[in-house]
């Protein structure tokens, strides 16, 4: 969300009329087994904490905004590795919102000797200029509370469902045909799987979105009415793009004559 100087930071800072109610967050299996005290701190602050082996990322906190974690050291040593802009990218393929919480004491960097500082920060800098945001937390307390605050304002004033969606290479047909499904807004694999089960192609899905209600439990009008937007309104970035291009053109002709 952009914020314009008309807005304010109240909806950001807790609405009493949700007081009592807790977001949920999905947690991939081997960051709840590696990082204990996370999960366990966001249990007692009442999240509703649901542990499963995701693709990629650590948490998910909405269908558009998924977090990767990495310890200052563990940050560090990727680098090394090359591994890391690979990872990030492909969770903002399918999680617009991506980003990384860097936990520990930052200019720790400053100590090791195999590898410059200067590195450090330009990998820091190009993730943030190719639209991953950073995070810095100082300890594990400070990542639950980072967490839950974002999951609240995603699911309570975004209003947003926290979805697993699939960020794997397609290796066969009937997996590009899940991802396919899947990519739609509030569907995630599960409910791609049972559509896919209902109509065979995802092309007859499609054509049938409006008896989804009827097929698959789970798929009311709100679900249903974002998937139609979706595959139904033009492309208008496209349109704007194409028309740019043609003033562009326009001007040079201009120019030249």
């Amino acid at each position: 969300m952009f914020m314009s100087g008309m807005e304010s930071l109240v909806p950001f800072m807790g609405d009493k009329k949700q007081k009592g109610a807790e977001p949920m967050i999905i947690v991939d299996s081997r960051e709840a087994s590696s990082a204990p005290k996370i999960f366990k701190g966001l249990t007692e602050r009442g999240v509703l904490v649901k542990s499963q082996l995701l693709d990629k990322g650590d948490y998910v906190l909405s269908d558009v905004c998924a977090v990767e974690r990495k310890t200052v050291n563990d940050f560090v040593y990727t680098l090394t590795r090359r591994y890391l802009f690979e990872q990030l990218f492909l969770l903002k393929d399918v999680y617009p919102k991506s980003l990384l919480v860097l936990e520990g004491y930052l200019p720790i960097i400053y100590k090791y000797s195999s590898i410059q500082p200067q590195a450090v920060w330009g990998a820091m800098f190009n993730l943030a200029k190719n639209g991953v945001a950073i995070i810095n937390t100082g300890s594990y307390k400070e990542t639950v509370d980072f967490l839950y605050t974002a999951a609240k304002q995603e699911q309570f004033v975004e209003k947003r469902s926290p979805v697993v969606h699939a960020c794997k290479k397609c290796d066969t047909l009937a997996e590009s045909q899940i991802y396919f499904i899947a990519s739609l807004p509030s569907i995630g694999r599960e409910k791609a799987t049972a559509l896919l089960d209902v109509y065979k192609t995802p092309v007859n899905a499609l054509m049938n979105v409006e008896q989804w209600s009827k097929s698959v439990n789970g798929l009311g009008p709100v679900i249903t009415n974002k998937v139609k937007e979706v595959i139904s309104t033009p492309y208008v970035e496209s349109l704007q793009s194409n028309d740019e291009e043609k003033d562009s053109c326009c001007c040079k002709s201009e120019e030249t004559s």
